[in-house]
């Protein structure tokens, strides 16, 4: 697969080609409809790279590897390593996806340094396929940004949704749980039942498996360096954070938003890591993980304008893909075909937030139009977008380069996770929208 950017920028000029004779627009009025979109994510684009560093931080605090280590001492067969390591790595995820993505084969790096006999290549696809469930989780882009208030998201769904959507109707609405719950015991049973028999296991060698030694702190000598290590500024600065929240969440009633998700996992990552210093460097390490974030998301932004953008004729491309989508759906069967469109589009533009600023004008509209609860819509736009990641390499590359693989080590396993949520989350939508 090419880099995603460059799929970025060919389906720019896609949406601009196909602008121009069906909407009947000029190429000045397409590109001045792409330039005025590039700009309208910036916010998004920023809490996106913060819902990812922050997570990523968290994962890497020396208080959560010890724990990794006493989880990882637990399982005493193959099977149960599998088993446990599918399951963590799938509620981390449902946490916050930064965080799942490293924790989940940081765990089990440290199961193959103690447990010998297990498949390496398996265990690795265990800790990513947890990442299905990532979008219909505490950070997914999509069901978080219906809940953030403000004039975006009214711009975002083309007018078709006003007020913000609360998660009691998204990320736990009864059936999108049941999905959750359901996708995690099955890929957990499946990757448990995947592990080879006899010669047919392959094991690492122990030398890929060392870790880079953290260098050992000196004492603080100067007075920088004494506030740089103060554990009294950590617990102070984190203690506004978290009394923040519980005062917003918890006394004023404040809806539970992107904002929301990124503070938890700030706060809480400054705490776990004791000083700001070290917390400043494990951020700092985190960060290249979003370049493609920051790089992409001005490009799907433009897109996003091309799709809602109107010239003098008076058609907007995005009620048109609407249109063609309500004539060959039901309200039963527009989830389902939603979860597909996003499924696919995946595999060009592997991001929550690229999937909002191109389907949000067109799903939500057509949602709209056939009465499809909007809620239900989101969720199967999330759901599709994490769907395919089983065999998009895109997020796996972090986890393959520190677990010194490659992608065709995991993929055949993670395609038979794919057919199997597949029918799940197939099923799941179509009996939520019933």
């Amino acid at each position: 697969m090419p880099e995603p950017f460059l799929f970025a920028v060919i389906l720019t000029f896609i949406a601009a080609l196909l602008a121009m004779p069906i909407c009947r627009q000029t190429p000045v009025e397409v590109i001045a409809n792409w330039g005025g979109g590039v700009w309208g994510l910036m916010s998004f684009a920023m809490q996106m790279a913060l819902v990812l560093v922050t997570g990523s931080a968290l994962a890497s605090a020396p208080a959560l590897k010890r724990a990794i280590a006493w989880l990882s001492s637990l399982p005493k067969t193959p099977a149960s390593a599998i088993a446990l390591v599918t399951s963590v790595s799938a509620v981390a995820c449902w946490l916050n996806w930064g965080f799942g993505l490293i924790v989940g084969v940081i765990f089990a790096k440290d199961i193959a340094r103690r447990l010998a006999g297990v498949d390496y290549r398996l265990l690795i696809a265990s800790a990513y396929s947890g990442f299905v469930v990532w979008h219909a989780g505490l950070s997914g882009s999509v069901p978080l940004k219906l809940a953030t208030p403000g004039p975006d998201l009214a711009a975002a769904t083309n007018g078709a949704i006003v007020d913000p959507l609360p998660i009691s109707q998204t990320i736990f609405n009864p059936y999108n749980v049941a999905m959750v719950v359901l996708v995690i015991i099955a890929i957990t049973v499946v990757n448990t039942l995947m592990h080879p028999k006899g010669t047919g296991v392959v094991t690492v060698d122990p030398s890929l498996l060392v870790d880079e030694t953290e260098p050992v702190p000196q004492a603080a000598g100067t007075p920088a360096e004494k506030i740089e290590r103060s554990r009294l500024l950590t617990w102070l600065v984190a203690l506004l954070g978290i009394s923040y929240l519980v005062i917003s969440l918890g006394f004023r009633g404040s809806a539970f938003d992107l904002g929301s998700v990124i503070m938890i996992f700030l706060f809480l990552g400054i705490l776990f890591h004791g000083t700001p210093v070290a917390y400043v460097r494990a951020f700092g390490k985190a960060v290249s993980g979003a370049a493609g974030i920051i790089l992409q998301f001005p490009f799907y932004a433009g897109i996003m304008g091309i799709i809602t953008g109107v010239g003098e004729s008076g058609i907007c491309f995005g009620t048109v893909i609407s249109n063609a989508c309500i004539s060959i759906s039901s309200p039963v069967t527009y989830p389902l075909l939603t979860f597909l469109c996003a499924a696919v589009l995946n595999m060009f533009v592997p991001s929550g937030g690229g999937h909002w600023a191109i389907q949000a004008p067109i799903m939500f509209t057509a949602g709209a139009e056939l009465g499809v609860d909007p809620g239900l819509t989101g969720m199967a736009i999330a759901w599709g977008d994490a769907w395919t990641n089983m065999i998009q390499p895109f997020w796996a590359l972090p986890a393959l380069a520190i677990a010194k693989l490659s992608a065709k080590d995991i993929m055949g396993f993670c395609l038979i996770d794919l057919f199997v949520s597949g029918v799940i989350i197939g099923g799941g939508l179509l009996l939520w929208a019933f």
